[in-house]
């Protein structure tokens, strides 16, 4: 086998159709940009941006929009050999429209299923898996089958992972997708309490097989049932991670570690233009430092800088920030 990957993320891939008016609801937004999307897609890009060797484990459509992502991976430097086409469903898309600095409404065109819901265990390479430095997995892939049982194969695949190998959950809820078959492709679905019901016994099975949780409030909630984010933190590594990381939006960012330390970080201000892609960017970032076995607090601040940097601006994989701009952002503050 090749040297293992720094990176291999596995879950959400499609394209962004984002409007280049901000302020103006859907129905008037006359001209838009297409970005290369999906959450797991851009915390691979994320590393990319920062140095790492990183790959991506979806599906998208035999389409032209297929064809697409693959070119815009691997223009990022994102490996694309574990992205294949499913015949039958096409390439999502997700709409948004801008309000700054707080309003973001997604839209998701993902019926009659998404093809990264398409993930089949016996599809997956479990070496280059166990041999990830890094391996990152999403709420979402746990939300339907065969993605649920490929995600939880893959993470049971990391048991042989080489010592010091980070298994990450990104907690990532998108309540919409665990309605069934229809609110798990597209818009309405179940309430967010019978949602998060529906949820929670597959989070708890990750989280036994993952070393770091990372999510909002809302997403730990989903795991824990908890919503203070000190409590939060202590449930998620009661249930078997070694780091959890709970961001709080306007209140910074809270990272515990097993051992005992715990880091407290304040947001980066930023003028908003489009807050989607920060928590990719702060993934992407979280990983190269853990990768570089930063303690937790410059980490946080390196997280949260790579994060406001997205945040100000328009796309998200491609706003995606370089080493040398976060240190330079973080300098400046």
């Amino acid at each position: 086998m090749t040297e293992p990957y720094d990176l291999i993320t596995m879950g959400r891939i499609g394209v962004d159709l984002y409007p280049l008016q901000t302020g103006v609801p859907l129905a008037q937004v006359e001209t838009f940009g297409k970005f290369l999307g999906g959450s797991a897609t851009n915390v691979a890009v994320a590393a990319a941006r920062l140095g790492r060797r990183s790959a991506v484990i979806s599906r998208t459509g035999r389409d032209p929009f297929g064809d697409y992502l693959h070119q815009a991976l691997r223009d990022f430097g994102v490996d694309d050999r574990w992205v294949t086409a499913v015949d039958d469903h096409p390439t999502p898309v997700t709409f948004c429209e801008i309000f700054p600095p707080d309003d973001f409404p997604l839209y998701f065109y993902r019926r009659p299923k998404a093809p990264d819901l398409v993930i089949h265990p016996e599809e997956l390479d479990r070496e280059a898996i166990a041999a990830a430095r890094i391996f990152w997995i999403t709420g979402t892939g746990l939300c339907e089958e065969p993605s649920r049982g490929a995600t939880l194969a893959a993470l049971e695949a990391r048991a042989g992972s080489p010592a010091g190998g980070a298994t990450v959950f990104d907690l990532d809820w998108r309540p919409m997708f665990w309605g069934g078959e229809g609110g798990a492709s597209g818009d309405g679905g179940a309430s967010g309490a019978a949602a998060m019901a529906a949820a929670r016994p597959y989070y708890e099975a990750a989280l036994r097989h993952a070393t770091v949780a990372v999510g909002n409030v809302d997403e730990a909630e989903v795991a824990t049932g908890l919503r203070e984010p000190g409590d939060c933190a202590r449930a998620l590594l009661d249930m078997g991670v070694e780091l959890a990381v709970v961001k709080q939006g306007p209140k910074g960012v809270l990272a515990v570690h097993r051992d005992g330390r715990t880091a407290e970080v304040p947001p980066t201000p930023v003028e908003v233009v489009n807050g989607l892609g920060a928590g990719d960017a702060f993934g992407g970032a979280l990983c190269h430092g853990l990768l570089a076995g930063w303690d937790l607090e410059p980490m946080m601040r390196y997280a949260n800088a790579a994060g406001a940097l997205v945040a100000g601006r328009l796309a998200c994989s491609s706003a995606m920030p370089g080493p040398g701009e976060v240190d330079a952002f973080l300098a400046g503050r």
